[in-house]
Formats: structure tokens, C-alpha cells, sequence
């Protein structure tokens, strides 16, 4: 089973309230938004970041932020406590997430993967993202999302960019 046929079970079986949107392959949140037609504040833009305690324990973090604003890194880093935070690498955000990069999911599955929302993006009734694939997307209710997905709130995103691209 893939990544997106996991995520549309667990909606289905949540009675979530979502729809699909298909549309030309597109990995990159601005363009992406412009295709499904909505403002940027609505797509849940998906990073896996790092943060370390000490020297040898990493914690890893899946933060979703309105894709009209970066990761504030070091929200994350005083929010768990830890000496160090960065970006995953490519490989370990692919690993953990079960996304190719452009396609992570605003949900975790799996426990090594905690899963962190800023709160501003809460406040839109639908939220939007690619459905593990380049090529699909979902809106989704974002009362159902919160739900179904149970993730940590926090203020985790950076002021508002101006939409380039």
C-alpha cells in the first residue's frame, strides 16, 4: 500500500470531509497552490527538521506551516529543548515522511515522527496539500484534519512572504 492509499483509507475511515485534485505533476508549494486555485495561507506546506540534544540523540519533526511562510527553525529547537536544529536531508525526510520530497503528507505515521502544526494555518476552514503524489491533491476540512491527525499546535511559522514564483 502507498503513502496516498494510506492517507485516503484513513480518511475514509475518519469520514473526513476532503476532495481530490488532480492536476499537472508539481512538487513546489507556490505553483502547486496556483494550480489547485487557492491562496498560498491555505497549503499546508510540509518540512521534516531536526533538532538534537547534546551530541547524540536526534528528535525528528514533521512542521507544517501556510505555504506563505517559512519554518522558524528555532521555534522548533526552543519548543523541544534542544541544543541544535536544522533541516532533514533529503533522504531521511523521504524515509521518515514515506514522501518523495514535494509530496509530504501533513500526517505522521510512524512514531520516530512527531507532528507539529502552526496554528495560523488552523484557522482556514480547508487546508491544501499534494496527496503523496505530484500529480494529486487533496482539500481537506480543516476540522477534520485536526481530528484525524491529533497534531501538536504551536506557533512554529515565520511572518508572511511575499508570494514569488
Amino acid at each position: 500500500m502507498t503513502r496516498y492509499d494510506e492517507l485516503v483509507a484513513l480518511l475514509d475511515a475518519g469520514n473526513a470531509r476532503y476532495r481530490l485534485i488532480h492536476h499537472a505533476p508539481e512538487g513546489v508549494t507556490s505553483p502547486a497552490s496556483r494550480l489547485r486555485g487557492h491562496p498560498l495561507s491555505q497549503a499546508a506546506k510540509c518540512i521534516v527538521a531536526r533538532v538534537k540534544h547534546g551530541k547524540k540523540v536526534n528528535r525528528f519533526l514533521l512542521a507544517v506551516v501556510p505555504g506563505d511562510r517559512l519554518v522558524a527553525l528555532e521555534a522548533l529547537r526552543e519548543l523541544w529543548g534542544g541544543t541544535y536544529v536544522s533541516f532533514a536531508t533529503r533522504e531521511t525526510a523521504e524515509e521518515l515522511s514515506g514522501c518523495v520530497s514535494g509530496t509530504i503528507v501533513p500526517f505522521t505515521f510512524r512514531d520516530d515522527l512527531e507532528l507539529v502544526v502552526d496554528r495560523t494555518l488552523l484557522e482556514e476552514p480547508e487546508m491544501f496539500f499534494n496527496a503523496a503524489r505530484l500529480d494529486v491533491s487533496l482539500a481537506l476540512d480543516t476540522r477534520d484534519y485536526v481530528r484525524l491527525a491529533r497534531p501538536r499546535v504551536e506557533d512554529i511559522a515565520g511572518e508572511p512572504l511575499a508570494e514569488v514564483g
